[in-house]
């Protein structure tokens, strides 16, 4: 079964770096379990960036400690599963090596969350050439 973006997860991603739109397109074309970009998914201004700070859901103030989201070198997904937003680990690894096959594929460097050596955050991506 092949997936498509969503017209709501087309416009979450405005602004993300094209390599990312591109890996998106091919790894839904790979993976086995459907997923979206979440409505803070995509590129972050610092003030959107300092609300998630603020609210304990990142790392990163979006001041002194800048997000890849900032640069639109990032992306978070979550699963589509029976109709619902799922953030179950098993969901998300299948996601991660559809999504890190197609970078493969594509020439693109990406790091997921999930390979994170202080934290795991499976729902990120960064692009990072």
């Amino acid at each position: 079964m092949t997936f498509e973006l969503g017209k709501n997860s087309v416009i979450n991603l405005a602004g993300v770096n094209d390599d990312a739109f591109d890996v998106i397109e091919l790894a839904l074309k790979l993976t086995s379990v459907d997923f979206g970009i979440p409505s803070t998914g995509g590129y972050r201004t610092k003030e959107d960036q300092n609300i998630l700070f603020k609210k304990g859901l990142s790392m990163c103030d979006g001041v002194i400690k800048k997000s890849y989201h900032q640069s639109g070198n990032a992306f978070d997904v979550f699963a589509y599963v029976d109709g619902k937003a799922s953030y179950q680990k098993h969901h998300l690894t299948v996601i991660a090596c559809a999504i890190l096959q197609a970078a493969n594929q594509l020439g693109v460097e990406i790091l997921w969350g999930g390979h994170f050596k202080t934290f795991l955050d499976m729902p990120h991506f960064e692009i990072r050439n």
